[in-house]
């Protein structure tokens, strides 16, 4: 006779099974719609939507509350899925502002461009599930394409946020520039003046000291491994390693047998 814990133990496998199958059916939609929800979102900080692109933007808004709340349902593990998802759950309560008209609540300036910031950050988040799906978590065309993304939307990001202050960032393409230098470590003579814009900044900061990091140690491995097979570099390759081990255990062979002749 089955013990309760051993049903609740079938229960929540099953949960789980079903909530990897939905995860496995939607994952090319939800890739397409997390795409256009990026670029949509660059467009909105650069140029503004139209009323059409607004109501695209709240319908792909929509699908994703949507499949968050199916995806909670399947949940075996209800508080640990909250826990993993934190930023995407935030990121679709913000839209819910303007959609309700909350957010004449948040009439302010400051509190506007905060509302943009947690966007933003959501709105990379998403990118970066997305761009694991795709690409892998590990590999380096993963970490191109995500490089890529947080490069342009973060300058959008940055040209929302700075473009109305004094001698701030006036366009884009300046703000796209500014961005790249940023990831690169190289810099820049411009500091953020709104302290949302500084938020941004040490974010990409961050990642860009990280993705750095990245490419030092995948150009150091590539040399190296270039290294390794060449007979005459300084560095041992696997070959050469695998010789010196065959020669040791030949030398310890026939130390062996010149001990066993001299018993």
């Amino acid at each position: 006779m089955p013990t309760p814990n051993s049903e609740k133990e079938e229960l929540q496998h099953e949960r789980y099974e079903l909530l990897q199958r939905l995860t496995e059916w939607l994952e090319t939609p939800m890739l397409v719609l997390g795409f256009g929800w990026l670029l949509l979102l660059g467009v909105e900080l650069i140029w503004g939507l139209s009323p059409a692109l607004e109501t695209l933007g709240t319908t792909i808004w929509v699908i994703f509350i949507l499949d968050f709340v199916a995806k909670f349902i399947l949940a075996p593990r209800k508080l640990s899925f909250l826990k993993s998802n934190v930023i995407t759950l935030i990121s679709l309560v913000v839209p819910a502002l303007r959609l309700f008209r909350l957010a004449r609540v948040f009439r302010a300036a400051r509190a506007v461009r905060g509302l943009r910031l947690v966007k933003v950050v959501g709105s990379l988040n998403r990118g970066m599930k997305a761009l694991a799906r795709s690409f892998g978590r590990r590999g380096l065309s993963y970490v191109l394409g995500l490089t890529g993304v947080v490069l342009l939307l973060g300058a959008a990001g940055m040209y929302a946020f700075e473009k109305d202050v004094p001698n701030g960032l006036r366009t884009y393409p300046e703000a796209l520039w500014w961005t790249a230098m940023l990831l690169t470590s190289m810099g820049s003579a411009y500091w953020p003046e709104t302290s949302e814009g500084r938020a941004l900044c040490f974010i990409l900061a961050l990642y860009g000291f990280a993705v750095f990091g990245y490419f030092t140690a995948t150009l150091a491995s590539f040399f190296m491994g270039r290294d390794a097979e060449d007979p005459e570099a300084e560095v041992a390759g696997a070959a050469a390693v695998a010789a010196l081990h065959e020669e040791v255990r030949q030398l310890r062979a026939d130390l062996r047998a010149g001990r066993a002749a001299e018993k």
